[in-house]
């Protein structure tokens, strides 16, 4: 259940409850935001382990009449459309349709920009401007195909690729265009069947309900006068900043980003979308890039997501991967509202006063071909425990970093390429004997042995 009064008086969701201290604490952050931000609505919710827990919606969505907003009112999510494009060129790229260091002029042949990158351009490293060429903001006039692409030879390569950061929409559009040429059809349409389809998300699209959505309103910050802002039809920058969606639907999309299911993306791709390719905090090192998604280091959590902001509205998603906690904000005005800040908040709120439970461990069914592997082996004059998890092979330094285990995939019976952690994409060889009895181990060609060895004693 969710819903507010047009007081402004905020009904929290009942799902699995959160503690009466904690639900309290949420909703002061979320009241005080509405109040400081002057926003004329302000809604919220948390996600945990795939649940949408906890919900809260404080002041109008629409002032003439006054109406609340409720888990399902529509909001625009702006730049938050950019990780759902990102999800569909890494679902391209595990298709073999696509390569992350494909030029661009593979797919969009005689630009000059031709020399950018698919890897580029989704963690805004290309260099590329910022927006497509002409007064869109000022005139709202946005381009179609045709001209996003005839105008791209007008557009200026700001900074040379990879000399630092450069938030740039147009990398975005032209992402948007490489996925409609590859599926031979629009966008809108690819997202509707690879993800919001799939992740149930049935309020959220390009087109709102108009009876129903959320009014965005530029808030004059003297007088506190509401003007209502002027839609904007995106066309061919739809997939930089054009879905609207619900706090019911981002949680579910929250869902995935903590725990992806394969039938959008595999969870390794996901994961591999979460790791920094570019700091954004160059001073700090508090906050990355990665492939399409913004990373954010709070004390010792990082959190995983990103801003919008579109005429008339704000939005932020922040999620914990580790814990499967994640939130989700909206406001329905233009500037003011810190919503991806007060989203982290929630995250944090959630996790120091109820720290996630660990999940349930279950044996592994036998793997007999690989006991002459499983154990202690040494290299380097270290110890490396090879162990089975959740039936998958893996590998540990005893008091190491959890971020040093190793996990690998088997290539056949003698070859295990590693997948994630330490030396990711390296070979472990195994060698047998007559018998098939494992009689030495190679993990990126230095060689493991069954006690202490030095390097000198590898020679005899």
């Amino acid at each position: 259940m969710s819903g507010s009064a047009i007081t402004g008086a905020g009904v929290p969701a009942s799902h699995a409850p959160l503690g009466a201290g904690l639900v309290r604490d949420l909703e002061r952050q979320v009241r005080q935001a509405q109040s400081q931000w002057h926003s004329p609505a302000v809604s919220a919710g948390v996600v945990r382990d795939g649940t949408l827990v906890w919900s809260l919606h404080v002041g109008a969505a629409r002032l003439d009449p006054t109406t609340g907003p409720t888990d399902d009112t529509q909001y625009m999510i702006g730049s938050i459309t950019k990780t759902f494009t990102a999800v569909l060129v890494m679902g391209l790229r595990d298709a073999g349709r696509l390569s992350l260091d494909d030029r661009l002029d593979t797919y969009l042949p005689h630009t000059r920009h031709g020399a950018v990158t698919i890897r580029q351009l989704l963690s805004h490293a290309s260099g590329l401007q910022r927006e497509p060429v002409g007064r869109i903001w000022e005139n709202f006039d946005a381009p179609d195909q045709e001209r996003l692409l005839r105008e791209l030879e007008q557009a200026e390569q700001v900074l040379p690729a990879h000399f630092a950061f450069h938030y740039s929409n147009l990398a975005f559009a032209l992402l948007g265009q490489i996925v409609e040429q590859l599926e031979g059809r629009p966008w809108g349409d690819v997202v509707t069947e690879r993800i919001l389809g799939p992740l149930e998300m049935r309020n959220t699209g390009l087109v709102p309900d108009s009876a129903t959505r959320a009014l965005g309103y530029q808030i004059h910050p003297h007088t506190g006068v509401a003007t209502i802002e002027p839609a904007f039809e995106q066309k061919a920058m739809a997939p930089l900043g054009g879905l609207w969606s619900t706090v019911a639907d981002m949680a579910r999309y929250a869902a995935f980003v903590a725990d992806p299911i394969a039938e959008v993306l595999a969870p390794d791709s996901v994961d591999e979308m979460c790791r920094p390719l570019i700091m954004t905090d160059v001073e700090g090192w508090a906050r990355a890039y990665g492939l399409g998604y913004d990373l954010q280091r709070t004390g010792e959590r990082v959190l995983a997501g990103h801003g919008g902001a579109m005429p008339g509205f704000l939005a932020g998603l922040r999620v914990r991967r580790q814990d499967r906690v994640g939130a989700v904000v909206f406001a329905n005005s233009t500037a003011g509202a810190e919503t991806v800040t007060l989203a982290g908040q929630l995250v944090n709120a959630v996790l120091d006063a109820e720290p996630s439970m660990a999940l349930v461990w279950s044996p592994s069914q036998p793997q007999p071909d690989l006991d002459g592997i499983l154990g202690s082996w040494w290299t380097e004059g270290e110890e490396i425990v090879f162990e089975v998890r959740d039936n998958v092979l893996w590998a540990r330094i005893p008091g190491g970093l959890p971020l040093a285990d190793t996990r690998f995939a088997r290539e056949d019976s003698s070859r295990f390429r590693a997948v994630v952690g330490r030396e990711r994409g390296e070979l472990l060889e195994v060698t047998r004997g007559p018998a098939g009895e494992v009689e030495r181990m190679h993990f990126a060609t230095y060689a493991l042995t069954r006690t202490p060895t030095a390097f000198a004693n590898l020679l005899d």
